[in-house]
């Protein structure tokens, strides 16, 4: 979930979308598809053992969100620095299993599921492993550091009969549902271009996160956190700000992107990569040592389609949206808060504008015919251009705890997920060709059949 987006209260308070569409919106409370967690008897037989894998920023948020469901029990923890693995327990309200190393934690027999939240270059490695080890998986976003990973992970689901969810919520969000109706629906008309953007304006936005006056190579396990990544002596700024390190994460496309892609995948049906990607944009503010970019823009083509997304850590005026343009009608979906359609009046009109250098009697003539080609309907088939209509969700509704209570139900049930890992690598390959696009200075060019980006 993008960072300081709108909250239900800031929306309804300008209007539902007022700013946008103008007051005259109608205004629908969405009823959310799938009930919120609620606090109902779970069979013993039913409750489920987790274990978190990886508890920052996310890996907190995750867990907490995993608590809040009914039948869950969270027994262990695993995180590479002590302050950390403190947090997790005190999130947790207990004292919990503590490891820095997360294969302990997954030959423990007693867990059901793993939530694995580290850095983007560590998820195909462990999420692979716990699947190996018959745990099923919440994974964080996006799924993988680099394209091979993706489909070793669908291989390591199929082969081990895991469950796994990619934590990106807009896939379980019921406004993405309702966009989803409305495209489907035809309202729309043809479909050709979508414009989305998620910008930030403030160092935490930017991850110049605050760094713990305990971190060192005594409390945080350096060699460990590197991997597969460049050996170089430790530094703490790489290890809690690492979104800004290709070594380790994949930069803007990878935290943001893949909320944009996720909503639009999910509207429009998607369900391949994009077949090519040009990117642009450049390091212009935050220069801390980072290479990823502080402001990315990318162009994608699918199918019968252009897309194009905006990532900008040096302004946020407009903050975040996602707008789908078609030929009878636009969707606006507001972040994860509400979704509007406007509709265009497409009524046939006799021309104006072109005619005005034609003779008045071949004007005159041209108008006339047009009419008598045209002939108003009769009044009982007449309707007015439909409003701008407004869909907003309930007070109380949080979309992180859906996509969470989505997987849970796949993991009792052994039903698909919302998010599952065929779906988590198609956002996962358009943010590596973006990102591809970006370092190369070139066209990203998806190849199915060799299954590799190539410029």
């Amino acid at each position: 979930m993008a960072k300081d987006s709108m909250t239900r209260r800031d929306f309804m308070r300008v209007g539902a979308g007022a700013a946008a569409i103008g007051s005259a919106a109608k205004v629908t409370l969405l009823d959310p598809a799938r009930a919120m967690a609620s606090p109902r008897p779970v069979p013993p037989s039913d409750r489920l053992r987790f274990a978190s894998i990886g508890t920052g920023v996310r890996g907190c948020n995750d867990l907490s969100t995993a608590l809040r469901a009914p039948g869950v029990e969270m027994v262990a923890v695993s995180d590479l620095y002590d302050g950390r693995l403190i947090a997790a327990q005190e999130e947790a309200g207990k004292k919990l299993d503590t490891t820095k190393d997360y294969r302990r934690i997954l030959d423990r027999k007693d867990i059901d599921f793993v939530i694995v939240a580290t850095m983007d270059h560590w998820h195909a490695k462990i999420v692979e492993d716990a699947c190996a080890a018959g745990k099923d998986v919440y994974c964080e976003k996006p799924m993988t550091h680099k394209v091979p990973e993706g489909f070793r992970i669908i291989e390591a689901a199929q082969k081990y009969s895991r469950m796994i969810q990619v934590g990106s919520q807009r896939r379980s969000g019921v406004v993405f549902a309702k966009a989803k109706e409305i495209y489907d629906s035809g309202v729309l008309g043809q479909v050709t271009a979508v414009e989305a953007f998620m910008d930030r304006n403030d160092p935490s936005g930017a991850w110049v996160y605050p760094i713990p006056p305990d971190a060192s190579e005594e409390t945080i396990d350096w060699q460990r956190f590197l991997g597969d990544a460049p050996k170089i002596p430790f530094n703490a700024k790489r290890f809690f700000r690492w979104r800004g390190y290709s070594d380790y994460g994949e930069g803007l496309p990878g935290d943001l992107y893949v909320h944009i892609l996720t909503g639009i995948y999910t509207i429009l049906g998607l369900q391949a990569p994009p077949q090519k990607a040009v990117a642009g944009g450049g390091l212009y503010r935050w220069k801390d040592g980072r290479d990823e970019p502080d402001l990315i823009w990318t162009l994608y083509t699918f199918p019968g389609m252009t897309v194009s997304i905006r990532c900008n850590l040096n302004n946020e005026s407009q903050g975040q949206m996602t707008r789908v343009f078609g030929t009878k009608g636009t969707l606006e979906v507001h972040g994860e808060e509400a979704v509007t359609f406007i509709p265009q009046d497409t009524t046939p009109q006799p021309e104006q504008y072109s005619v005005v250098g034609w003779p008045k009697k071949l004007r005159e003539e041209y108008w006339a015919q047009w009419k008598q080609e045209h002939p108003a309907p009769p009044l009982s088939s007449m309707t007015t251009v439909e409003q701008a209509q407004t869909y907003g969700v309930p007070d109380g509704y949080d979309e992180d705890l859906a996509h969470m209570e989505n997987f849970l139900n796949a993991v009792r049930t052994r039903t698909p997920c919302d998010e599952g890992p065929v779906f988590g690598n198609w956002t996962a390959i358009a943010c590596h060709m973006a990102n591809h696009s970006y370092f190369n200075k070139a066209e990203a060019v998806w190849n199915a059949q060799a299954k590799e980006i190539r410029v």
